[in-house]
C-alpha cells in the first residue's frame, strides 16, 4: 500500500525536476511582483496563466487574458454558465482545494495564479513548474484583479474596470439611501441552505460587497468569524434582519426541500424580513462563487433589481459581460495594453 502511494508521487517530483529549469532558472531582468507568497520575477509578458481559483479566473477573463488553464467550478460544473463561452475548450486541472500538478505542469505555463488560502503547501511545487503569485484570500476580487493585473503588465485595464466599480457603488448607495430614507441602512444577512443545516455569512464575498455599499451586518454574526452554522430550526431567530438573501442552488433536490421547510416554520414567517416582504432568492454564484469582478458585478446588477433602483450600466447578463471582457484584448499582448480599445 506505501509502495503504491508514493509512486504517483516520485513520477511527479521526477516530471518538476525536469521541468525546473524551465520554471525557476534565474529570470534576470522582468518584472517583479510582491504578493503572500513572497517577491516573484516574471520575465516576460505571460501567453500561458493557469487560475487555480475562482476569483483568478474571473478576473482573468475581465482582463481579456484567456488562461491555458483553469479549476472546476464548485456548482454548474465543469465551468460557471456566465463564463463558459469566454473559455471554451479551455483545459481543466481539477479542483480548487486540490489541483492536478502534473496536468498543470503539462501544460506549460508561463504564470501560475494561486492562494495562499488553499495552495501553501504545495508552493514548491507549483514555483518550480513557473512564476508562481498568490493572493491572500479566494474571496478578495480586488486583490485578485491587482495581482494579476500586475503579473501580467494589464494595470490600466484593471484601473478601468474598478474605476467603473467604484463609480457604480457610488451611484447605488446615493439611490438606495434617497429611496429608503431613515431605514438606510439596513442590516442584511446572506443564508446559504444546505441539505442539513443553514450558513449564516458575515465576511467573504458577498458579506465585503455589502459592507462597501453601505449594508450592515446582523447583530448575531458581528464578531463571528465567517459566520455561523445553524442545524436546528430553533436557530431562525438568529437570522432576524432588515433584508434577506438566499444563495440559491436549484439543482439539489434535497437543499431545496430543506429550504421549503424552514420557511414553512412559524418562526421564519415572524422574521422581519419575512414581514416587510423583504427576502430575496439569489443566485449563488454571483454571490459568493465567481470570486471576481465580474461576478461582483452580477451581484450589484441584482441588488438593483431587487431595489427597484435605476441601474444605469446593467450588464445584461454576466455571461455577455465576460464573452466581451474576453473578446476585448483576445489577441491583445501586455505590451500593446495602453492600445487596445477597452
Amino acid at each position: 500500500m506505501i509502495a503504491r502511494d508514493r509512486q504517483p508521487r516520485r513520477w511527479l517530483a521526477a516530471l518538476l525536476a525536469a521541468l525546473l529549469p524551465l520554471g525557476a532558472a534565474d529570470a534576470g531582468d522582468g518584472r517583479r511582483v510582491a504578493h503572500a507568497f513572497g517577491d516573484t520575477t516574471i520575465p516576460a509578458p505571460p501567453q500561458r496563466v493557469v487560475t487555480l481559483y475562482q476569483g483568478a479566473t474571473d478576473s482573468a477573463v475581465a482582463l481579456g487574458i484567456t488562461p491555458v488553464g483553469v479549476v472546476d467550478s464548485w456548482l454548474e460544473k465543469p465551468m460557471y454558465r456566465y463564463l463558459r463561452d469566454a473559455l471554451k475548450g479551455i483545459e481543466h486541472v481539477g479542483l480548487e482545494t486540490q489541483p492536478n500538478l502534473e496536468k498543470v505542469a503539462w501544460l506549460d505555463p508561463d504564470l501560475i495564479v494561486a492562494t495562499r488560502f488553499r495552495h501553501e503547501r504545495v508552493k514548491p511545487l507549483l514555483e518550480q513548474v513557473a512564476p508562481t503569485v498568490a493572493t491572500g484570500t479566494v474571496f478578495d476580487f480586488k486583490a485578485s484583479l491587482a495581482l494579476l493585473a500586475e503579473a501580467t503588465g494589464r494595470e490600466a485595464r484593471a484601473h478601468a474596470l474598478m474605476q467603473d466599480w467604484d463609480a457604480r457603488v457610488a451611484d447605488f448607495r446615493r439611490q438606495i439611501a434617497d429611496q429608503l430614507g431613515d431605514a438606510w441602512p439596513q442590516k442584511a444577512a446572506v443564508v446559504r441552505f444546505k441539505s442539513d443545516h443553514v450558513r449564516l455569512y458575515s465576511t467573504g464575498f458577498a458579506g465585503s460587497i455589502l459592507d462597501e455599499l453601505g449594508f450592515e451586518q446582523p447583530d448575531a454574526v458581528q464578531d463571528q468569524g465567517w459566520g455561523m452554522k445553524l442545524t436546528s430550526e430553533e436557530n431562525i431567530p438568529v437570522l432576524n434582519a432588515d433584508v434577506i438573501f438566499v444563495l440559491l442552488e436549484p439543482d439539489d433536490p434535497a437543499i431545496a426541500r430543506n429550504y421549503r421547510h424552514w420557511r414553512s416554520h412559524p418562526l421564519w414567517q415572524r422574521l422581519d424580513a419575512v414581514e416587510s416582504e423583504r427576502v430575496f432568492e439569489v443566485d449563488a454564484v454571483n454571490w459568493i462563487m465567481g470570486g471576481g469582478i465580474l461576478a461582483a458585478n452580477a451581484m450589484l446588477d441584482d441588488l438593483y433589481a431587487h431595489y427597484g433602483l435605476d441601474n444605469p450600466d446593467e450588464r445584461s447578463t454576466p455571461a455577455l459581460t465576460a464573452a466581451a471582457a474576453a473578446d476585448c484584448g483576445r489577441d491583445t499582448t501586455a505590451q500593446d495594453e495602453e492600445s487596445a480599445p477597452c
